[in-house]
């Protein structure tokens, strides 16, 4: 079902078209009625109907007028127009750009049914073709294996939640579900790279190939000029990975020699206990292959070997760093524990030394500072004179009192730049509401004129008016006119047409359009009811 405004200055046009025709029987709701176009923008704006049927000449804002913003705002909107014979010409040429149909007036039910159903049968072709994903389904499957591919290399460079990885691993196929993972990088031995890339794919194939004759737990693919090999240990697997790694890496070394007749040298990150940890052995495995300058290419080097100093086993990374960052500037306590969990989930489950244990949180901290320090607090204030925040990391007797000491930091700073982000709403409406209150008498007032004013962009504005007032600007803005005319009408001798310009209004007759609309009488009517009521009252 399709949703429509019906917009015409003439009640009985309205009624007669509403009432003639069964809506619902071609597949249209008529959602609302107006009677100029200024009133039928704003029921648009707030209806948002798929179809708009309007006269032209029309007072306040014509058919043209309301089209033309209509398809500037909403370009999706449907445009019937309405016209009579002596504008049909002029509608021609004015219109033929952004209406979809009109219909010459006077006209029949008829007339306008058919109007009607040519759009709505475009709307459903529009629709349909939307709703046919078999090419796309298509065009899908023949990019599986680009898609999988970013995929593979995304867990080298960027830092995925274990959630967001096995979701996409089960999306394209991919098996990742093991207990420790190792991972290699293949580098071609080559000084000219002219044939570097088919080489490339040569060596994948052989990967690939020796790879599936060992039954090995694991995948091979294309990063950065490298082949890259990634064991996994399933679960009942005794021997180490970096021993099957060793033998699969070594034949696939030989045998590119062999059939290809060139070498390449193989570097081995370190065993990591989680798929989150993938970009952590990646390193490793490109710091191994790094060592080549000093031991030869032809080889496989393994990051132990040639670094044999304790490897911390948590890392504060990208990924950590900008969760906590997002948390404490726009999350709830809820998130806050979750991250927070998640920080410190490596430390529980890996055999982390005191020394690696303590960097860590100190680079948590540091963090935490910078987040406080970026968003201008008084930490001192803050937490009451407790300044020797780095120091306090030595003093835990526990990983639960390190995570409650984090948390009631983060949450005081949490509480701090929220109560900091309401000030600046309400300072910023109530500087919108000052400025409207001395320029509501300028026809020319608008949301943009305020925004220029306040320096802030019209889409935030409107967000943070609303959350403070509970309504719109524009609605502030008659709201206000309205209470302005009123006192006057009350007040003064003033004619309505003065009244008009006093209170922003160009328009003498928009301005009585909308004052009957918002108080339910003429501006005439008010005077002498309230105008009575007053001489009552004295008596």
């Amino acid at each position: 079902m399709y949703k429509l405004i019906l917009v015409d200055d003439e009640e009985d046009v309205r009624e007669g078209v509403s009432q003639e025709i069964d809506w619902h029987a071609y597949g249209f709701e008529v959602l609302a009625k107006a009677e100029n176009g200024k009133e039928a923008l704003d029921l648009v704006e707030r209806l948002r109907p798929d179809v708009v049927v309007t006269d032209i000449r029309m007072p306040f804002m014509d058919g043209l007028q309301l089209a033309e913003a209509v398809r500037r705002q909403f370009p999706a909107t449907r445009i019937i127009i309405l016209t009579g014979f002596d504008e049909f010409e002029y509608a021609q040429k004015a219109v033929k750009l952004y209406i979809d149909e009109y219909v010459l007036k006077p006209f029949s039910a008829v007339e306008l049914i058919d109007a009607l159903v040519k759009v709505k049968n475009r709307m459903d072709e529009e629709a349909a073709q939307r709703e046919n994903n078999q090419l796309l389904r298509e065009r899908y499957r023949k990019s599986l294996p680009v898609l999988r591919e970013v995929f593979l290399s995304s867990l080298l460079t960027r830092r995925l939640t274990r959630e967001a990885i096995w979701t996409k691993a089960a999306e394209y196929g991919v098996a990742l579900q093991g207990s420790e993972f190792l991972v290699a990088v293949i580098s071609l031995d080559l000084k000219k790279k002219e044939e570097a890339e088919i080489l490339q794919f040569a060596v994948k194939n052989i990967a690939q190939e020796q790879l599936q004759l060992g039954s090995y737990a694991g995948l091979v693919f294309l990063h950065n000029d490298l082949v890259v090999l990634l064991l996994q240990k399933e679960t009942g697997e005794q021997e180490r990975l970096e021993h099957l790694m060793q033998g699969l890496a070594e034949e696939i070394r030989r045998l590119v020699e062999k059939y290809l007749g060139v070498t390449v040298t193989v570097g081995v990150g370190t065993v990591v206990p989680d798929v989150t940890q993938l970009s952590y052995s990646y390193e490793d495995a490109g710091l191994a292959l790094d060592y080549r300058g000093i031991l030869g290419n032809n080889r496989l080097i393994f990051i132990d070997d040639v670094e044999s100093q304790p490897r911390a086993s948590v890392r504060f990374d990208e990924r950590k760093e900008h969760d906590l960052v997002r948390c404490i500037k726009m999350g709830t306590e809820t998130e806050l524990h979750t991250v927070v969990d998640e920080l410190f989930a490596d430390v529980i489950e890996g055999n982390v030394s005191i020394h690696d244990y303590r960097i860590y949180l100190l680079e948590i901290m540091t963090t935490i500072l910078k987040t406080a320090q970026r968003a201008e607090l008084d930490m001192d204030r803050l937490l009451g004179g407790q300044t020797h925040l780095l120091a306090e990391i030595t003093t835990f007797t526990s990983v639960q009192e390190a995570k409650s000491w984090i948390i009631d930091i983060c949450r005081k700073i949490m509480n701090s730049i929220a109560s900091g982000r309401n000030n600046t709403y309400k300072r910023l409406v109530d500087q919108a509401i000052a400025y409207t209150h001395q320029h509501y008498q300028s026809p020319d007032i608008s949301i943009h004129k305020v925004c220029a004013e306040l320096h802030i962009s019209p889409g935030y504005f409107s967000s943070i008016f609303k959350r403070e007032t509970k309504m719109t600007f524009v609605s502030y803005l008659l709201q206000l006119r309205m209470e302005k005319a009123k006192e006057l009408l009350l007040t003064t001798d003033l004619k309505t047409f003065e009244i008009a310009e006093r209170v922003g209004y160009s328009d003498a007759n928009y301005f009585s359009f909308c004052f009957r609309k918002h108080v339910g009488l003429s501006a005439k009517e008010y005077r002498n009811s309230r105008g009575n009521s007053g001489k009552e009252e004295m008596r």
